[in-house]
């Protein structure tokens, strides 16, 4: 996951005292002139090396971030203001390194006293110019601890989505389908994690992702960044599988699930969306206006392992995967 690794972003404070503590280390192991342009040398490489690499751990969210991670950070830190924030430090970068060319000749055609006094106007600068980022340092770093939290998910892997109410069996569907117990990870917007599994079908790998707190209820329930994050969803699923509980026993009426289901089938329009009714094995509560009202593509039991590979199969005929082939020449 392309946010995953990124690194701690100094404090200004944190950054100037590492700068000016070494400069010192610097200067003690040399005397005179040499001493006074190996403390700048230390404490502006240090300071402009440092910036630099706070912005280039990061992608470039045009080139390196897939669609469905630009619009997911993009629903939690404003990519623009990163944008702006990651160039600001850039331009402290910069501004450091033109400071060191800037003083370092006065350091070499003067006497050690000067020196030390242009010495130090430049660490005044040098410290200045950190000073000035130090918000957007902040804010980098705020993102960082945000991105690095959004579940691993491969948005180059055939995926499919599994959407509906609470309690109608779509966790337990994923973990059922899946050869290991589905990850979990928790979206930094909201308290419910999304669940992650993955099989295998002729030796292709899918993803089977479950969304709750972000396709669990209609469009109007949705909060701005909720909506967003759904958004990203769009980029990511090759499939849609719909679940509904038409015995009810989910707490929400099945007329609540379809209206779900008719919104979710119109917003990713793009996708094969298929509607599985769960929980065939109380099949008994079901009548057949039921049956015709629901108009489900599929049937199955979690419970009693009814159709779920067939659900399974579905999906991934759906899917119509074909992987990338090498070139033969």
């Amino acid at each position: 996951m392309i946010f995953e690794d990124l690194p701690t972003t100094p404090t200004s404070e944190e950054l100037i005292d590492k700068a000016f503590s070494r400069a010192a280390r610097a200067g003690k192991a040399k005397g005179g002139l040499e001493a006074q342009q190996s403390m700048l040398q230390t404490a502006a490489n240090i300071i402009s090396d440092n910036l630099e690499n706070v912005v280039t751990a990061w992608p470039d969210f045009e080139y390196d971030a897939h669609p469905f991670y630009y619009e997911l950070a993009d629903a939690i830190v404003d990519v623009d203001d990163l944008r702006q924030s990651l160039s600001e430090v850039m331009w402290a970068s910069r501004k450091a390194r033109e400071i060191h060319e800037e003083y370092q000749p006065r350091l070499r055609k003067t006497d050690t006293d000067t020196a030390r006094k242009h010495r130090k106007q430049a660490f005044a600068r040098l410290a200045d110019i950190v000073e000035q980022v130090d918000d957007h340092l902040l804010y980098i770093n705020e993102a960082r601890n945000d991105l690095r939290d959004l579940p691993d998910i491969d948005p180059d892997e055939p995926t499919i989505v599994v959407a509906g109410y609470p309690n109608v069996g779509k966790s337990s569907f994923v973990n059922d389908v899946t050869s290991a117990r589905g990850e979990t990870a928790s979206y930094p917007f909201t308290t419910k994690g999304i669940g992650v599994g993955h099989f295998e079908r002729e030796h292709i790998r899918y993803q089977i992702v479950d969304t709750p707190g972000l396709l669990d209820r209609p469009p109007a329930e949705r909060n701005e960044i909720e909506s967003q994050a759904v958004s990203a969803i769009e980029h990511l699923a090759d499939c849609m599988l719909v679940m509904l509980d038409p015995s009810g026993e989910c707490g929400y009426p099945l007329a609540s699930q379809l209206e779900l289901r008719d919104a979710i089938a119109a917003q990713f329009e793009e996708i094969p969306v298929l509607t599985v009714a769960n929980k065939a094995d109380r099949e008994e509560v079901w009548d057949d206006s039921l049956r015709d009202e629901m108009n489900a593509d599929y049937t199955m039991s979690i419970e009693t392992d009814e159709n779920v590979e067939t659900v399974l199969d579905a999906a991934v005929d759906a899917v119509d995967y074909e992987p990338e082939l090498p070139f033969e020449g």
